[in-house]
């Protein structure tokens, strides 16, 4: 494992001011203008004069429609590079890189990157996704026409640019991250892809911990709503969501569409895989990817960093020097040029906070041990122990207890607001935040720690296990674990739902939640706080207003908190 210091440097990328955001604009126009006055300088230019004006212009770029089987054409940008550009094979073709756009965005999303990738020596075509905005069609989510729009596309840029059919790449960000990994299950012709903030399992995005998660798919929805033709299909599955109905069809619907369900296509191809994404991912959870890239055998990558979905890229987009995008562009020329430098590590993490990145050969060693800690009995403020005994006594009070919470209430603990709650703690290490001495007992359980002498490195996904007992046969738990200094201030470090059904009222249970992975440095001085309670504005819970719920620790199967640490 390699650890070093990147403070100012990377944080600085993410602060993008307005004067930024006009250049960027003002860049684009110039895009859009350049391949106009290329044409002229150099059709006009005659012999030798032509010949230093190729030498010297930038990548050409146009408009195309690209017609897909079933008549639907497609809107897309089509950046080739100028004829000097290094790269091209003898027959003077170029690697190719397909990008689909985002969800409810467009393929002058990519200009500016498209533009870079072409003057890199890439031939790039953006495309809108089917569904959105002027492309034709209804919006398939990464189904079966999307994927099969892909290989349409690869076609259809084979056919007519200097395409290199043996070194095809794809990237895209969001819908297009997730449909770039569809693509490489599905086209054994792309060789290398790079998916940033996208999924591996849409089934644990929309679900995890069997609980809907609500506040990402409205915020989805509302993306989508304005560019976007919604399909009678996607339209039925959003109703069943947000109406918590036909879970299993949702799911079913949700499998077909994500990647790990054909992760065996994917290695067979050997295609090798780029992933980028966030802790504080809110829509598509760190979990879910780190998961689902463990489960690739090819040549594999992945980066994580502070921030929420899409986050730690949108940069890039504005055509500033970014990370993750400089990652994608290396790995592409490492498996598709064969001129990427020395590999590096295949897992890279930015650790919250502080930004320092360490680097490690496989998500396996990202954790050396655990450590165990049992959630003690409840003291005279309501607060048990994380070490098994009361808070500041030596004694174990680790079993025989149970806490008993008001369902359906929010104790004020919640796992923040979708796409901001992660910007925030990627640009001002400000997670979500709670008063853990202010925390009403009555609607969350709470347990601490003792102060640590020296720092705790957490590293990967915290386990609880527990004991419940419901008055209702539905539920929903979620858990946050907290870094709590010494004036009683929590910070979130991560949290995951859990939810139950079809249980007997009054009859106690297991339950395990798995809180969504992430790299946390808990500082000398400061205290770990497990917090319990039913209700979250990120999620659809089940507990029912003002039920019971009660955690407690049997003798023969004690409540405990498992932390995976470097």
């Amino acid at each position: 494992m390699r650890r070093t210091q990147d403070h100012g440097g990377h944080r600085a990328r993410v602060r993008t001011t307005g004067a930024a955001v006009a250049a960027a604009l003002a860049l684009l126009g110039t895009v859009a203008a350049a391949p106009a006055a290329q044409a002229v300088s150099t059709s006009a230019a005659p012999g030798p004069a032509r010949a230093a004006a190729q030498a010297t212009a930038g990548p050409s770029f146009r408009l195309a429609d690209i017609p897909m089987k079933d008549g639907v054409v497609l809107k897309a940008n089509v950046f080739t590079p100028a004829p000097s550009t290094p790269g091209a094979d003898a027959h003077g073709r170029y690697p190719v890189i397909v990008q689909p756009a985002s969800w409810g965005q467009n393929d002058l999303e990519y200009v500016l990157q498209g533009r870079k990738l072409a003057a890199s020596g890439y031939v790039v075509v953006t495309y809108t996704v089917r569904g959105f905005w002027l492309s034709g069609g209804e919006v398939d989510v990464a189904g079966p026409k999307d994927v099969a729009d892909i290989s349409s596309v690869i076609d259809w840029v084979i056919a007519r640019t200097p395409a290199d059919p043996q070194r095809i790449g794809m990237t895209g960000l969001s819908l297009g991250g997730g449909l770039t990994l569809m693509g490489a299950a599905a086209d054994p012709r792309i060789k290398a892809v790079a998916a940033m903030s996208g999924w591996g399992d849409l089934v644990d995005s929309l679900y995890s911990g069997e609980t809907r998660h609500l506040q990402a798919a409205a915020v989805l929805a509302a993306v989508g709503a304005p560019a976007g033709r919604e399909s009678a299909e996607f339209q039925r599955m959003l109703a069943n969501l947000f109406g918590d109905r036909n879970t299993p069809e949702v799911i079913r619907w949700a499998r077909t569409r994500s990647p790990g369900a054909y992760v065996d296509r994917i290695n067979a191809n050997g295609t090798a895989v780029f992933l980028a994404s966030a802790w504080g991912e809110s829509i598509f959870n760190s979990s879910q990817i780190t998961a689902f890239y463990q489960k690739l055998t090819g040549p594999k990558r992945i980066e994580l960093r502070p921030g929420d979905h899409a986050t730690q890229e949108v940069t890039g987009l504005l055509g500033l020097d970014n990370a993750t995008w400089a990652s994608a562009l290396s790995w592409f020329d490492e498996h598709l040029k064969g001129s990427g430098g020395t590999p590096r590590p295949p897992v890279e993490l930015e650790v919250r906070p502080g930004g320092a990145h360490e680097t490690y050969p496989s998500w396996q060693a990202v954790s050396s041990r655990t450590e165990r800690l049992q959630l003690g009995r409840a003291n005279v403020f309501g607060t048990g122990s994380l070490d098994g005994g009361t808070p500041g006594s030596s004694g174990t009070a680790g079993t025989g207890w149970r806490t008993t919470v008001v369902g359906g209430t929010n104790s004020g603990a919640d796992g923040g607001i979708t796409e901001l709650s992660g910007l925030l703690d990627q640009v001002l290490e400000l997670p979500p935040v709670v008063v853990v001495p202010l925390l009403p007992r009555w609607a969350g359980a709470v347990w601490q720690s003792a102060p640590y002498t020296a720092a705790q490195h957490i590293r990967g996904a915290v386990k609880l296990h527990t004991t419940v007992t419901a008055s209702a046969p539905e539920g929903t738990v979620i858990g946050y674990l907290y870094d709590v200094n010494t004036l009683g201030v929590g910070k979130l470090i991560s949290h995951a739902p859990q939810s139950w059904s079809g249980r007997m009222p009054g009859q106690a249970f297991p339950l395990d939640i798995a809180l969504f992975a992430t790299a946390y440095d808990l500082p000398a001085g400061h205290r770990l706080a497990l917090v319990l309670d039913t209700k979250d504005p990120l999620y659809g819970g089940r507990t029912p207003l003002n039920s019971k719920v009660s955690f407690g620790s049997p003798e023969d199967d004690p409540s405990e908190l498992v932390l995976p640490l470097r």
